[in-house]
């Protein structure tokens, strides 16, 4: 395999979870004694630009498709996000009723409605049926394609070219991410800007955050790649921000490198010299990923075996992508894990690929009063442990795998 960047030849191993089949796979119950296709989820680094990458097995439209379930609106601390985002750039760019902003992977309308709200000329593009009917029924207006180059010449040649595009956790999600980068050098005003937001490779691996690798993210990403992947695709860096989001994210603003005016913020050096010092450009940072993750999953398996002989409950909150991920590499089934508990009703009723663990409404919980409740999205963990607090009524402790085993 070649390096989706630079078409190197990929020879460095990073992480092997096995095989498992796409994490936002929910099976009906319907489909649950019928074959469920599984891919490799391996990841490899390249030696000449640091991208860290899945090998590829599985196209986009295999894992994008109309009846896709990951709604941005169920988080409340990621909608207070957005809302705070919104205004910020606002007031550093000086949008109004003369700009334009375009939300690639604009999912159910969780952000563009508070653009809407401020009066600021929007759209969104969104390639999956479910998230943008959900978008438009919000009122906005939604371009429902994946975006490339081709769909951003064709929406400057319509005049719909922006001020701000927002790129919120979409960057990774990209298998041609050059093709795709270089449509934002396409649908971007002279002096517009762009901010992207991903997961850090560097808190990834500080983290043992392994149960973020799954088939829809394609790319794992520093600043230091980005900046390649940028130049050749005719963007500069600007400005960096490291956010707590998604347990440690970069905001990265670009803009075009042939007419964008913003100064370049002190923070691109300070952030890029982060990375050089973790050693981020050596063989060396990515050796002992494996082993990290083989540790966490031991441990969780321990737990949960442990558990059971002693005769307790478990459950579990979030029917997330990493929770796919985790209950799979860790071989976990029903009779570990009784159910999962999800908000969202798009999931509730449905199964999680793989494990075939039950996805239930929140109800269950107090139904059953489990003697430990396994948050699966630990990222949201103090929202989730908020939420959950009456669990502790009955006796009930809070549990998470990562980065180490730990009840709370």
């Amino acid at each position: 395999m070649k390096c989706r960047h630079c078409a190197s030849e990929l020879r460095l191993p990073f992480l092997d979870l096995g095989s498992a089949p796409p994490s936002n796979a929910y099976l009906t119950r319907d489909r649950l004694h019928a074959p469920e296709t599984c891919f490799p989820l391996r990841l490899m680094v390249c030696e000449s630009c640091w991208l860290v990458q899945t090998e590829d097995y599985a196209g986009r439209e295999a894992l994008f498709t109309g009846d896709y379930a990951y709604f941005s609106s169920f988080s409340t601390s990621w909608l207070t996000h957005a809302q705070r985002y919104v205004q910020a750039m606002s007031e550093r760019f000086g949008l109004n009723m003369s700009s334009r902003v375009v939300e690639i992977a604009a999912n159910d309308g969780y952000l563009l409605q508070y653009v809407q709200a401020a009066g600021i000329p929007c759209y969104g593009v969104e390639p999956t049926a479910s998230t943008a009917a959900a978008a438009r029924a919000k009122g906005l207006a939604i371009v429902e394609r994946f975006f490339c180059s081709e769909v951003a010449d064709q929406l400057a040649a319509d005049g719909q070219q922006a001020d701000l595009i927002v790129a919120n956790n979409v960057l990774a999600h990209v298998p041609d991410i050059n093709d795709f980068v270089g449509g934002f050098y396409r649908l971007l005003k002279p002096r517009g800007v762009a901010t992207f937001e991903f997961p850090h490779l560097l808190r990834m691996v500080q983290e043992k955050q392994f149960d973020t690798a799954y088939h829809e993210h394609y790319s794992y990403l520093s600043l230091t790649t980005v900046e390649h992947i940028f130049a050749r695709n005719g963007l500069t860096v600007f400005d960096v921000e490291e956010l707590p989001t998604h347990g440690g994210s970069l905001r990265i603003y670009g803009q075009r490198s042939d007419s964008g005016q913003q100064e370049v913020s002190p923070d691109v050096a300070r952030v890029r010299k982060v990375e050089a010092q973790a050693a981020m450009n050596t063989t060396a940072f990515y050796s002992g990923f494996q082993a990290m993750a083989e540790r966490v999953k031991n441990d969780f398996v321990a737990f949960l075996i442990d558990a059971k002989r002693q005769g307790l409950k478990v459950g579990a909150y979030g029917a997330a992508a990493k929770g796919s991920t985790l209950l799979n590499y860790a071989g976990i089934r029903p009779d570990l894990i009784a159910f999962v508990i999800d908000r969202n009703p798009a999931k509730q009723g449905k199964f999680m690929p793989g494990s075939h663990i039950g996805i239930v409404e929140e109800a269950q919980l107090t139904l059953t009063k489990p003697d430990y409740v396994v948050i699966l999205p630990w990222n949201l963990k103090a929202e989730i442990s908020l939420q959950l607090d009456y669990v502790k009524a009955w006796g009930g402790q809070m549990v998470t795998a990562i980065p180490n085993l730990h009840v709370h």
